[in-house]
């Protein structure tokens, strides 16, 4: 079944000769359950799409559906909603609440929405994430793949409809990088999470279901061995 469609996705800045297009006429299609990573080098155009895919950025033509809800229809208070509730975004750079512990942090996203937490989601995950030992901790006494698997952890609390990976590993090393694609895939299958990886690594790319390439600004299949 199909989460994720695009149609005739435009995002240009400037005008006239100053005209640059960051994303050109991008259509793609993810089904429920499908781990998708988009491929291109820096200035190709794939952390403008990724922004767009999770209603951050709004396009200049086009539509991004998810789960058949037109997103950039919706007013910016309504966007910022669905986005918070159906939208799991994990960045490059962890993006931590520095006051914040562990747990706090992973269990952001609910108590902005107004909820409780639920302690056994949070132990889970926890678990999964090997944190359990380190909910009370701050962000700076993490080491940075620690960081990064809180990041992971926050972006599942609301059991989002969708995972927006832009460049996850880019800030690690070899070791912890491998390790957050591990946790991607653990999410993908115990929890059969969707999710969209964003990265200029092919090799890490080539882990996930299927291959999307992206320059600039045209998305076009990879398929599966790229």
């Amino acid at each position: 079944m199909e989460i994720l469609r695009t149609e005739h996705l435009f995002k240009k800045y400037g005008k006239g000769n100053n005209e640059v297009i960051a994303v050109n006429d991008a259509n793609l299609s993810v089904d429920q359950g499908e781990f998708v990573a988009i491929v291109g080098s820096s200035g190709s155009g794939k952390s403008t799409l990724m922004h767009m895919l999770g209603g951050v950025d709004r396009p200049t033509s086009g539509r991004v559906l998810i789960e058949d809800n037109d997103i950039y229809r919706m007013n910016d208070d309504k966007l910022a909603i669905f986005r918070r509730r159906q939208v799991g975004l994990i960045y490059q750079f962890y993006n931590l609440i520095p006051v914040l512990t562990v747990e706090e942090n992973l269990t952001l996203p609910c108590e902005l929405d107004g909820n409780k937490p639920d302690p056994e989601l949070v132990q889970e995950l926890a678990g999964m994430l090997g944190l359990k030992k380190r909910l009370h901790h701050l962000p700076n006494e993490l080491s940075g793949g620690q960081q990064q698997r809180v990041a992971i952890g926050r972006a599942l609390i609301t059991r989002p409809a969708i995972l927006l990976a832009d460049e996850p590993t880019g800030n690690l090393d070899t070791r912890a990088g491998n390790e957050i694609m591990e946790l991607l895939k653990i999410s993908n299958r115990k929890y059969k999470q969707t999710v969209v990886m964003i990265t200029h690594n092919l090799e890490l790319a080539k882990q996930a279901d299927r291959v999307l390439g992206i320059e600039d600004g045209f998305v076009f299949n990879r398929g599966r061995e790229a």
